[in-house]
């Protein structure tokens, strides 16, 4: 049997997170910013919460593009509160545009969010 941490517990959804995403070092691009926007959204919350709903934020925040993100509207936020299968919060729904600006920001700088430091 699979050594696991205890906080894992025994739904198949966290045992999955926990066997092949926690602890992980990501560099992929998207992947980071969608954890950027699911990780303000559980602000407050189980982080179990957020993997149930992991699938509704992808196609509500366009697969996490920073690029589309960054340019929500007015009337992309007010769409998303009422999307009952995300977090319905508009200041994290706000914070989310503003990290895909800032998100874009640092690649435009860096070349990269996820570069290293040379």
């Amino acid at each position: 049997m699979k050594s696991r941490c205890k906080w894992a517990g025994k739904d198949p959804l966290y045992v999955e997170y926990h066997d092949t995403e926690w602890g992980t070092p990501v560099r992929d691009e998207r992947l980071l910013f969608e954890f950027i926007i699911l990780e303000g959204a559980q602000a407050g919350l189980n982080w179990l919460t957020i993997l149930k709903k992991r699938q509704e934020f992808r196609g509500a925040f366009d697969n996490f593009d920073p690029q589309k993100v960054a340019r929500y509207d007015s009337d992309k936020i007010r769409e998303l509160l009422l999307n009952k299968g995300i977090i319905r919060n508009r200041l994290k729904i706000e914070a989310a545009v503003q990290n895909g600006k800032a998100f874009l920001a640092v690649q435009k700088e860096f070349g990269s969010f996820a570069a290293e430091n040379p």
